[in-house]
């Protein structure tokens, strides 16, 4: 701190304030006389007081003073009173520490208590300037600006700059609070005519929304009257038509009373005749009885002639009757001509109306006939598919019983070789006796020098010498009650047709036979005396089994045949030569083979019961793992343990189809196959601790309940019968997780949602051949209520999805799948697997599916193409959609682009053919676009081998839903007809696209406005939806 200057102030007149006295006066403010002025003199009264005083007057009112002052105004007075420096006033001021101007005032004041008194004068002096209101609240005086009052701290100057500066700051300040004032203005300006206009837009708002309620009232008072009108349109028609009846029968009863006036007429006619008659008769009568009298004849005679003439006239009265009678005729016959009239114009009508009826009539009946047309093409379809559905259980059947007589056959057949081969074996070791006797006969016989005879004696028992042997081949071992001739030229015939290139090679290619002949042969003329030496090493056991020991339980062995060694054996002794030939087929032991890892090992034992011996564990996602070995078997001798993967088996190296290949193969396909192992077999293994630790440690944590891992399509519905199945519905995707859930009988599995991979609702699903029995029965269900009953019409669940599938060309991982029903502990039949090849299609309940997720937009296609067609011309109009054209390409690029396989539809024209290709697919997806495709369902395919699958919209089409793109397929010059007719075919063959897609129903819809918007929303779901392709 500078050096502080004390100024000597002239004392100044005592004031008085009205203001609270200062802490510790014992006086009340509002006192007056000698002891207020006392207490409230001048400000350099708070000089005289105690530091604690002062600074305890300032925490008092700590929480005004941090709320109401600002920092930076009283900074710079502090800094002139030099109680503050520039590193102080910018921590206060600039410090991230504080983040409100409350925090920066408390700081201010703890910084200045740590100054003392000087730190509290000169804050209550800054006060007086700056927050005179504050100053007076604290101190109890009022603040005045005499510089004669100040405490000292600094000099006059400096006071004055500090004065000038405060006040400079203050007017800065002013001027922009002016232009932040002017620009508030400015922008309420811009508010208000916002205001104004946003009223104004209001109002017309008002104005529109009154106007469109007064015409939604017009509207609906029109409309009332409209339905006023249409009853009173509906009234006036009945009471005409009750008008033109009463008319009817007026017209009718005017008829009948008009025939019976002709009726009367024609009686009083009759009566007049009769009376005529009469008369006549009584005046003959008369002029005969007066005949003489000639007066009275001529008087009769006038009498006569006066009755005719009266007879031809008529009186008055009867005038005016005829007169009358002649008017109403004439008027009835004015009536009947007008009625005559109406009548031909009804008639003309009902004509018209006739016509109109037979013509309906004949559509109707053309409706009849196409649909009964139908109905037979279906019935004849369904009799077809239940007639070979029968077939189909006929040659399954057949198939069964073939399979099983082979079966016994092939029993038989191993029984009876086994037979022989014991035969076999008992008649070598006989002769193998009588050679042997017949040696020692021979040695005794002779008498030789006893250095010879020294030499001639049996060598001391020793390890045999190892030789690289062949291992036991079937084919051979089928075919060991042959002579030995038919084997030597075999040999024979053998070695001069193997090459010999790979004698001594160090080449992964296996040895060639001859290869091996010369190894042996080698290894035995180096030790021509270990078999003739040592006949004793060669004794065979034929009881036991190969490894007899249990330290030797790591050790293998392979069969030494003599057609193993070359021809040059001939040149060996006689008795040499016996002895060798009376050991063929005698198992020997040979030294420890080094394991190593990784590596595929092909191994050769007698695999009877083979799922007795091992206990497998794994699935398709993991690979097939040993689990336990049976100790003491053939498994264990053959040093297989846990942990060891099985690649392939061949359980019968005599027929090519035997040999499976377990990499990639459930664990029930595997079990299955494992069962048939009864006999010999060969396994090809590798050692991997590291997969099979950790599919122990899942199964253990039940992460997992095996190594399966596969999603399917479901192609039937299934009900939940018991608790834990899955209900099921057709077309949906389950994620199986074990195929042997339950002992085998049912698969594990998880149901898949439409937007991700993983699993929601889990339980149960019948395994393949128990689905695939469900699918048949279902199908005959079906048939017969197609039979018995008409199929109801509706948007109903699908039950079934009728898929076919070439069973040379299933998936491995179905391979099995259709043997499944059959005993597993028999032998696969080579004549059943060549029957099930001649009948190769059959029904497939769930398929195997693949997940996709493509990033670009996929294009679509639409299900039925003429729909298609429609819909494509006005997506067209909207953004994000684009018609994909076909390209018109020559000959030349057209074998080009076949050749790459770029070629999705063609169909030809002159000079060339138009084609949609690859290119212009990919290039609209590029462009983020949805390419939308007018071609046929078969391209799906295509596509799909492409990697680009496209969405499947079907539009649901009846005759209801026809009738609305009537003006739209007159434009395309097509027919109703037509279009449902192809309808029904592409509907068929939705089935066969090995996909999924979304359907559009019939009620979801009303014009074609609203069918876009349905098209949009769906195309924008299936976007989002993981593609499943099979």
């Amino acid at each position: 701190m500078g050096k502080k200057v004390w100024m000597k102030r002239p004392p100044r007149q005592e004031t008085v304030s009205l203001t609270p006295a200062l802490p510790g006066c014992p006086s009340h403010p509002g006192c007056s006389g000698p002891a207020m002025a006392e207490l409230c003199r001048t400000d350099s009264s708070l000089t005289t007081l105690d530091e604690e005083l002062l600074w305890e007057m300032l925490e008092d009112h700590r929480c005004r003073i941090v709320r109401s002052i600002c920092p930076s105004r009283l900074t710079p007075y502090l800094r002139q009173a030099k109680v503050l420096d520039q590193l102080d006033e910018e921590e206060v001021l600039h410090s991230p520490r504080f983040t409100n101007t409350a925090m920066r005032v408390g700081y201010l004041l703890d910084l200045l208590k740590t100054r003392g008194k000087n730190g509290a004068i000169a804050f209550l002096e800054s006060l007086k300037f700056h927050n005179p209101d504050i100053y007076t609240l604290v101190t109890g005086l009022q603040p005045s600006v005499d510089f004669t009052n100040f405490s000292g701290l600094m000099e006059t100057s400096k006071l004055t700059e500090c004065l000038a500066g405060a006040i400079g700051s203050l007017q800065e300040e002013l001027s922009q609070e002016k232009g932040q004032k002017e620009v508030l203005l400015r922008q309420c300006q811009q508010l208000q005519e916002r205001l104004g206009q946003a009223e104004a837009r209001a109002e017309g708002l008002r104005q529109l929304e009154a106007d469109h309620s007064r015409m939604k009232r017009e509207v609906s008072a029109h409309f009332h009257e409209v339905l006023k009108l249409k009853d009173e349109m509906l009234s006036l028609s009945l009471h005409y038509s009750n008008a033109l009846q009463e008319k009817e029968l007026a017209a009718t009863r005017c008829r009948g009373l008009q025939e019976e006036l002709y009726l009367m007429q024609q009686e009083l006619q009759r009566e007049k005749m009769s009376s005529s008659c009469e008369r006549e008769f009584r005046e003959r009568s008369l002029k005969m009885a007066n005949d003489l009298e000639p007066g009275d004849e001529e008087l009769s005679r006038l009498k006569e002639e006066n009755e005719r003439l009266r007879s031809l006239t008529f009186s008055l009265v009867e005038k005016d009757i005829l007169e009358q009678n002649l008017d109403e005729a004439l008027e009835s016959r004015q009536e009947l001509v007008d009625r005559i009239h109406s009548l031909r114009e009804r008639a003309v009508a009902a004509e018209r109306q006739r016509k109109q009826y037979w013509e309906e009539k004949e559509q109707t009946l053309l409706q009849f006939q196409k649909t009964k047309v139908d109905c037979e093409i279906y019935r004849e379809k369904m009799n077809a598919l239940q007639s070979q559905v029968v077939e189909l259980q006929k040659e399954r059947d057949q198939a069964y019983s073939a399979r099983d007589g082979a079966q016994m056959e092939i029993s038989q057949n191993l029984t009876e070789k086994d037979a022989l081969r014991r035969k076999v074996f008992e008649l070598m070791d006989q002769v193998c006796e009588l050679r042997q006797q017949v040696q020692r006969l021979q040695v005794q016989a002779e008498s030789l020098p006893k250095q010879e005879a020294g030499a001639r004696e049996p060598c001391p028992k020793r390890k045999q010498r190892l030789v690289r042997m062949f291992a036991l081949c079937p084919r051979d071992d089928s075919d060991g009650s042959s002579s030995e001739s038919q084997l030597w030229s075999d040999l024979s015939a053998t070695s001069s047709r193997e090459l010999v290139d790979s004698f001594r090679s160090s080449s992964p290619v296996p040895p060639s036979q001859q290869s091996l002949y010369k190894r042996a042969a080698e290894d035995f003329w180096e030790d021509p005396l270990s078999f003739s030496g040592c006949p004793e090493i060669l004794e065979v056991d034929q009881g036991g089994s190969l490894g007899a020991k249990k330290g030797d339980a790591d050790l293998d062995y392979e069969i030494v045949d003599r057609t193993d060694l070359p021809e040059s054996e001939n040149s060996l002794p006689p008795s040499s030569r016996s002895l060798y030939l009376s050991t063929s087929n005698i198992p020997v032991r040979r030294r420890l083979a080094r394991k190593i890892l990784s590596q595929v090992t092909v191994l050769a034992f007698q695999g009877d019961a083979l799922l007795e011996q091992i206990n497998v564990i794994g699935g398709n996602l993991t690979g097939i793992f040993i689990h336990r070995v049976t100790p003491g078997s053939a498994a264990d001798e053959m040093a297989l343990r846990p942990g060891t993967q099985i690649l392939m088996v061949d359980y019968e190296a005599k027929e090519p189809l035997s040999k499976a290949v377990l990499e990639g193969m459930t664990l029930e396909q595997a079990i299955r196959l494992l069962r048939r192992v009864n006999g010999f077999c060969c396994l090809s293994v590798k050692v991997n601790m590291e997969g099979y630790k950790k599919l122990v440690q899942d199964l253990e944590a039940k992460v997992a309940t095996s190594g399966d891992s596969f999603y399917i399509r479901v192609n039937l519905a299934l009900e939940r019968r018991v608790e834990g199945e899955l209900q099921v519905y057709c077309n949906d995707i389950l994620h199986v997780t074990d195929t042997l859930f339950q002992g085998g009988s049912c698969w594990h599995a998880h149901r898949v949602g439409p937007y991700s991979t993983k699993g929601t609702e889990q339980g149960t699903i019948p395994n393949y051949a128990r689905a695939q029995q469900l699918l048949i029965t279902l199908l005959q269900n079906m048939a017969h209520q197609s039979t018995t009953a008409r199929k109801p019409s509706g948007g109903a669940q699908k039950l079934v999805r009728i898929i076919s599938m070439d069973r040379t060309k299933a998936s491995p991982l179905w391979s099995s799948f259709d043997g499944s029903q059959s005993d597993p502990n028999r032998v696969e039949d080579p004549s059943a697997v060549c029957f099930w090849a001649e009948s190769c299609f059959t029904l497939v309940p769930y398929t195997l599916v693949h997940p996709h997720r493509p990033s670009r937009p996929r294009p679509v296609l639409f299900v039925p193409r003429m729909v298609g067609k429609i819909v494509i011309e006005k997506l067209c109009l909207l953004q994000g959609f684009k018609k994909c054209p076909a390209a018109y390409l020559n000959q030349e690029e057209y074998d080009a682009s076949s050749q790459r396989g770029d070629i999705i539809q063609e169909r030809e024209a002159s000079g060339g053919r138009y084609c949609v290709t690859r290119k212009a697919v990919e290039s609209l997806m590029g462009k983020n676009t949805h390419a939308l495709l007018d071609i046929q369902l078969d391209s799906v395919c295509v596509l799909h081998r492409m990697e680009i699958f496209p969405i499947i919209i079907h539009v649901s089409i009846n005759e209801k839903v026809a009738k609305k793109f009537k003006k739209a397929l007159q434009r395309l010059n097509t027919a109703e007809d037509q279009l449902l007719e192809a309808a029904r075919q592409e509907e068929g063959e939705l089935d066969k696209v090995p996909c999924l897609y979304s359907s559009l129903a019939p009620e979801s819809w009303s014009d074609l406005d609203a069918l876009l918007g349905c098209v949009r929303l769906a195309i924008a779901d299936e976007q989002k939806k993981v593609v499943w392709t099979e």
